[in-house]
């Protein structure tokens, strides 16, 4: 089962979702306090159901929020990014050289998220 690991950094809190393996598989922006990056948790928990955007090629179709956007960066690796309801950025990727990989990142939120504990570093 993955995790939520919660850290304080020099500017505030954040979390790494890690799989099973300890991979970091998505990564929050930085929160003011440990109780917003909570909320920001329950929020990755509860969107990590939506479909996948794929905007790596032209006139892709748009998907209603939550979900999944997955891109192609300026260094031409592929990311994901999860976006609430509401159209926040609750979540990223780091880059990955190929696309099916960003894809299984994709997947691999879905499966560890929802039930992932939370630890605190």
């Amino acid at each position: 089962m993955g995790k939520f690991v919660v850290r304080k950094t020099n500017t505030g809190f954040k979390f790494d979702l890690k799989a099973t393996n300890g991979q970091v598989i998505a990564t929050s922006e930085v929160y003011t306090t440990e109780a917003a990056c909570l909320k920001g948790v329950e929020s990755v928990k509860n969107n990590c159901v939506g479909e996948i955007e794929d905007q790596t090629f032209e006139n892709f179709e748009t998907v209603k929020h939550p979900k999944f956007e997955v891109y192609a960066d300026k260094a031409g690796e592929f990311r994901f990014r999860l976006k609430a309801r509401n159209g926040e950025i609750i979540a990223t990727s780091e880059g990955y050289t190929t696309k099916p990989n960003c894809l299984n990142g994709v997947e691999s939120v879905k499966k560890n998220a929802p039930e992932a504990e939370i630890v605190h570093e």
